[in-house]
């Protein structure tokens, strides 16, 4: 797996997983990004000019929150059923 810096912008949050954002967990996660960096890259795929998330929903809204462009992500495989 590789990381790469990504565009926000180009981040596709499917319904199912934005459903899942804990507004609560965003700010205190922020503020530890600014205070330590991102400690763990986001999980994402490649889809049709653009990336989906599979893991990571509360670091890209921190990211947001801050003002980031881009953020680190592992480019993962989409799963082959």
């Amino acid at each position: 797996m590789r990381i790469v810096d990504i565009p926000i912008d180009k981040i596709y949050i499917p319904a199912a997983k934005r459903r899942t954002l804990n507004e609560e967990k965003v700010l205190p996660l922020a503020e530890n990004i600014l205070e330590n960096g991102m400690e763990t890259p986001i999980y994402v795929r490649v889809g049709k000019d653009r990336f989906v998330l599979q893991e990571g929903l509360h670091r890209v809204e921190a990211m947001k929150l801050l003002g980031g462009e881009l953020i680190e992500a592992h480019i993962v495989q989409a799963k082959k059923y």
